[in-house]
């Protein structure tokens, strides 16, 4: 069964689209209505949400930014854009954030309807064992080698940039025409190949498969919406090098290192889900010239191996380690004072700040010079507590206070504690202590 989360600042649409749905016949377990984009966040975050519906233009946050948001906070979360605009540049946003549709209305409900099944389809590919894997795949594909050349000449690219772009015959072996950049990064996954149970490696065929799976699992997750390269790399690796020109790295509306955290945690969270195959992802830092891209590739490398460290966490960007200089190996008591000092930041952050509407995750990573997937590890590592949790149980907090000792009415408590509708404050209030504002006060 399926939770479905409908975003749209005009009621009336809300309230269509959530009748056709509910008459639909397709197995939703839960159905959330959201005004706003900070009203859809809370939903994200507290709510096991399958599917995100969303309007592009709603106020102070746009489906956009809450399609962003929404990856942040789940990397599992599918989602359809319903907009009025048919205009290529919102579309293109969108599918790069991932949307599976892009609608516009006024819609046509069956068309609708068909994105929605559509969509929830292909969520219920589960996960399989290796061996249903290996048969499947062995059934359905002949694996294609990938071009040899093409691949080992992409391999000498990452490590050796300077000697590949002097050979002669480079422009034949590698199609630097579609490495322009200027700006690239390389993010690296490191499969972990199990033994089986018996004890026994896994057959050189199986291992090929899986390492074709992954990449195209990747493949289909990037498709058109980066611009990349994805192909094997030694040591059961799989690398990818993405690029930006200079007009997308130029827009600001999406800060660069969220979505790289974002790629990531997609490809990780993808992977573990329909491979069951546990792997680490490295991230490197975005540098602008392809000389850069075997700086680029260690800097992946040097990510992955922070797993030793961490063996509870699975996505690494290598800028949350730069503090830390290559020369040195960092002992554990200056590992411990550092994450302190990142957790003590974004606590103080989020102490200041708890009441402000639209505050993110992104935000308080930035206070504290680190990417969002990180600081929510170590947040949780360190206090107990996931870092929204945390928000919330500020807000909540004060907004007790507030009703029990003041005369301060609800939507004025509302809006102190950091939410725009009083009454989407109230479903908080009551999910959180079980009780309204109004019976509180009473």
């Amino acid at each position: 069964m399926y939770t479905i989360l409908l975003v749209d600042d005009e009621p009336l649409i809300c309230q269509g689209l959530s009748r056709l749905l509910a008459s639909s016949g397709l197995n939703i377990h839960q159905l959330f209505i959201a005004h706003s984009g900070y009203e859809a966040m809370d939903y994200i975050r507290m709510e096991e949400v399958d599917l995100l519906i969303t309007d592009i233009q709603m106020g102070e946050m746009s489906g956009i930014e809450l399609m962003h948001q929404a990856k942040m906070a789940r990397p599992s979360v599918q989602s359809i854009v319903v907009s009025a605009y048919e205009t290529f540049q919102y579309a293109q946003l969108a599918m790069r954030l991932g949307a599976k549709d892009y609608l516009i209305k006024p819609l046509n409900g069956s068309h609708f309807l068909d994105s929605v099944r559509n969509v929830l389809l292909k969520m219920d590919k589960a996960a399989v064992t290796h061996d249903e894997l290996i048969a499947e795949l062995s059934g359905r594909f002949r694996i294609e080698e990938p071009d040899r050349a093409k691949t080992e000449a992409l391999n000498r690219l990452l490590a050796d940039p300077a000697s590949v772009m002097a050979d002669p015959s480079a422009e034949r072996l590698v199609p630097l025409a579609s490495l322009k950049g200027p700006y690239f990064a390389v993010l690296k996954m490191k499969l972990n190949i199990q033994p089986s149970q018996d004890g026994s490696r896994f057959l050189d065929k199986d291992s090929d498969f899986m390492q074709y799976a992954v990449l195209n699992a990747a493949s289909e997750l990037l498709g058109g919406q980066w611009n990349h390269l994805a192909f094997y790399s030694p040591d059961h690796e799989i690398s990818i090098i993405l690029q930006w020109d200079d007009e997308a790295y130029g827009d600001k509306s999406i800060n660069k290192i969220s979505q790289l955290d974002m790629i990531g945690r997609s490809l990780h969270a993808n992977i573990r889900k329909h491979l069951s195959l546990p792997c680490v992802v490295g991230i490197s830092q975005i540098m602008k010239g392809i000389e850069f891209i075997g700086a680029l590739n260690e800097q992946a490398r040097k990510a992955i191996r922070f797993h030793r460290e961490h063996q509870d966490h699975y996505v690494f960007y290598y800028g949350d380690f730069s503090w830390n200089p290559a020369s040195h190996e960092a002992t554990e008591e200056e590992l411990i004072v550092h994450h302190n000092q990142i957790v003590d930041t974004a606590k103080q952050y989020i102490h200041r700040h708890f009441g402000q509407k639209g505050l993110t995750l992104q935000e308080v990573a930035h206070q504290s010079h680190v990417s969002p997937n990180y600081l929510s590890y170590l947040f949780k590592k360190k206090t107990g507590y996931n870092l929204w949790d945390y928000v919330v149980k500020l807000r909540m907090e004060e907004s007790r206070r507030l009703i029990t000792s003041t005369d301060m009415r609800r939507y004025e408590i509302a809006d102190k504690v950091g939410y725009e509708s009083p009454e989407h404050f109230s479903k908080i209030f009551k999910k959180y202590y079980g009780i309204s504002p109004s019976e509180l006060k009473k």
